[in-house]
């Protein structure tokens, strides 16, 4: 019989009262890679707090059985020092230190009362080695990829002496082949013995690694699916929703229209390095009522494409020509692009896209605070009322419209940005990753407010590294490739097979 390697039982958390979660109850083995799998605000992330010593002892209520003693963990450092490390979503590296000094931050090895330079770099250069990572130790992060930036954590945490990995949406931000080359070095460490817990809103990733899956709803464990007994991405699902999710984009007839909005012969340069050609001669459409996508691997500019023509807010040189009902316009900042009909929902919600410090009501009526204001004075009552109606139209879960957005889950996070745009009744409607690290149920509900926009006869262009999201949503599917538009395919004709191609020529397709 397998080794029970860590037990979390009855644990209750609660925050002003609210409970978060509500007798939960976790088994993981020895050597086995675990999944917790559910919906936003489920209670994934505070569970794994819990074990972590986020949350101390003392401010749950529960046991944690871990190497068969009860543990009290109060604070991360006495969880690491049983070897359990957790890796957040949001990356902990600090960009402008080495890889080497991120691996060994608060961790230095420490001779004769300083740091020992050149052990450090020796031992993270074996670290690094056993991640896959081949860079200098002396590399800044600042100056390498967000998928190497992921090996650096864990790197970090096998720094640490790792028997238990807590990874809380390691490829959320990773393109697929970053993620494939996570998910085998999951697989790698499983065969040496280490005990992974995964949390993830990517399903077919849980069932290529995970041997069992935690599923957890509205704080409380339902059920725990093992591999070959019944697990499937249905199943889960329907743990996760409380009920069968038989189509994963919701189903609707556009009613499209002529060409609206057009980019033509659009050339971006790079902001600091201005000879280097980042947007190359690009030419794309969409008509009204239509929905298009565009597709790319990481760091074919995409998200350069969107934020120049969204008042330059990216690039220099700029030049092209950018028409709506076939008339030229101006987009020489945000500002003009907003009053011409515009809206671009960032990537980056936390960086971009929020002020986590302030509440829902203030975060929505950002864009919209001119329309909101009478003789320069804002009108807080009309703010008020249009945050309400977009916390109900939205299905945004809160306590009220005045709680601070940076305590939300990710999901109703992006429904907050998604508010914020939509408020301002916007033409065009530009969205960069709009559903990274959502899970399924909020997902839907975000592909609907999408529908209902190119029903209203708005241009929607979604930017997204899941394929099967834009072939489930986009009636034509542009693809990009080294800052060329490569190809352009209709819904019909598209598949994941055919826009890989495309996206991965040198040269514009004919």
């Amino acid at each position: 019989m397998a080794e029970i390697m860590l037990e979390m039982k009855g644990i209750i958390k609660d925050f002003s009262g609210v409970k978060a979660l509500n007798n939960v109850n976790v088994k993981v083995e020895r050597g086995e890679i675990h999944s917790l799998c559910g919906e936003n605000v489920a209670g994934k992330s505070t569970l794994m707090k819990v074990l972590s010593g986020v949350y101390p002892y003392g401010d749950y209520q529960g046991d944690i059985i871990y190497k068969g003693k009860t543990c009290q963990f109060k604070n991360i450092k006495d969880s690491e020092s049983q070897g359990i490390v957790i890796i957040h979503q949001e990356l902990a590296l600090i960009p402008q230190l080495s890889i080497a000094e991120n691996i060994f931050l608060g961790n230095e090895v420490i001779k004769h009362g300083r740091i020992d330079w050149d052990e450090m770099f020796q031992r993270a250069k074996l670290f690094m080695k056993i991640v896959g990572l081949f860079e200098d130790p002396n590399t800044l992060v600042e100056n390498i990829g967000v998928g190497k930036q992921q090996l650096v954590e864990i790197a970090k945490a096998i720094s640490k002496d790792v028997k238990l990995l807590i990874l809380d949406e390691p490829t959320a931000a990773l393109n697929e082949d970053d993620s494939e080359n996570l998910l085998q070095l999951l697989l790698k460490f499983k065969s040496q013995g280490i005990t992974c817990i995964i949390i993830s809103h990517k399903l077919n990733e849980v069932m290529e690694v995970a041997d069992k899956v935690t599923i957890i709803r509205d704080g409380q464990s339902i059920d725990t699916l093992e591999k070959g007994e019944g697990l499937t991405e249905d199943t889960i699902i329907k743990g996760m929703v409380g009920r069968s999710l038989d189509n994963r984009y919701p189903e609707y007839t556009p009613t499209i229209g002529d060409t609206y909005f057009e980019v033509k012969n659009w050339d971006v340069f790079h902001p600091i390095h201005s000879d280097r050609q980042v947007i190359k001669d690009a030419n794309f459409s969409i008509k009204r009522g239509e929905i298009i996508g565009i597709a790319g691997l990481m760091g074919a500019g995409r998200t350069e494409l969107a934020k120049s023509i969204f008042g330059r807010s990216y690039g220099s040189r700029i030049t092209g020509q950018v028409l709506k009902e076939g008339k030229p316009i101006k987009l020489n900042t945000v500002k003009q692009a907003i009053a011409n009909g515009l809206a671009y929902v960032t990537e980056d919600r936390k960086g971009d896209g929020l002020v986590l410090i302030e509440s829902i009501n203030e975060n929505i009526s950002l864009a919209s605070l001119n329309d909101i204001a009478k003789y320069t004075i804002l009108d807080k009552n009309q703010e008020i009322k249009n945050s309400e109606s977009y916390k109900r139209k939205m299905n945004i879960k809160s306590n009220d419209i005045f709680q601070v957005v940076g305590s939300l889950s990710g999901g109703n996070q992006q429904k907050v940005v998604l508010a914020k745009w939509m408020l301002i009744h916007p033409d065009v409607l530009f969205l960069d990753e709009p559903t990274r690290g959502i899970d399924v149920g909020a997902k839907y509900e975000i592909y609907a407010i999408i529908q209902e926009m190119s029903k209203a006869g708005k241009a929607v262009c979604i930017i997204s590294s899941e394929l099967p999201e834009l072939l489930g949503m986009c009636n034509r599917i542009y693809t990009m490739n080294e800052g060329k538009i490569t190809g352009e395919v209709a819904k019909e004709n598209a598949t994941q097979e055919n826009l890989m191609q495309l996206m991965t020529k040198n040269e514009v397709a004919v």
